[in-house]
């Protein structure tokens, strides 16, 4: 799924703007709105963040390694904390926000980041068989029916019972890890 809506995006489809707006707007208007915006800076912010996405999908190298959830989720927070620090510093209103607002959306969007390098270390610690599959289902989004038709499993249950397995390779490999 994610790389039909890459593709469209790329190719200039608007049902797949659409699509991300239904599936992505809330999240974003949930994020300004409990940070001091309104709804109307929730859309500017979302209508930059789909120009964002759209130059990185132009360019040759990109790959997208997250979810395209995940991704404009990041791209939003990032715009909006800095719609924030310009206002901030405009405004020099030291009472309205103090440094420790901005340090906690920076921690977040750190410990987001942080979270995908950790895993990417961990599934490298795992079979290959597993690092395709947890590639398949976590990053490329792919349905546990595609996987159990891809990877040849009989049932939909033997997927997931494989995509449990996985799940538990990753889990040892960071216990071990922290045994260290």
């Amino acid at each position: 799924m994610k790389t039909e809506i890459i593709n469209d995006l790329r190719g200039g489809n608007n049902n797949a703007f659409g699509q991300l707006y239904k599936e992505n707007f809330a999240m974003v208007n949930s994020f300004v709105t409990n940070n001091n915006g309104r709804s109307v800076d929730a859309e500017d912010i979302f209508q930059d963040t789909m120009m964002v996405l759209l130059e990185k999908l132009k360019q040759d190298n990109f790959q997208l390694t997250a979810s395209i959830k995940t991704y404009i989720m990041a791209i939003s927070k990032n715009l909006w904390l800095k719609k924030l620090r310009t206002a901030y510093r405009e405004t020099e209103l030291t009472d309205i926000h103090d440094n420790k607002f901005y340090e906690e959306i920076n921690l977040a969007i750190e410990n987001e980041i942080s979270y995908k390098e950790k895993l990417q270390f961990y599934i490298h610690k795992i079979t290959k068989h597993c690092q395709a599959l947890i590639n398949d289902y976590i990053f490329k989004e792919k349905a546990i029916e595609q996987i159990q038709k891809e990877y040849g499993y009989s049932t939909k249950h033997n997927a997931q019972n494989q995509k449990y397995k996985c799940i538990e390779q990753i889990r040892n490999a960071k216990e071990s890890h922290k045994n260290i």
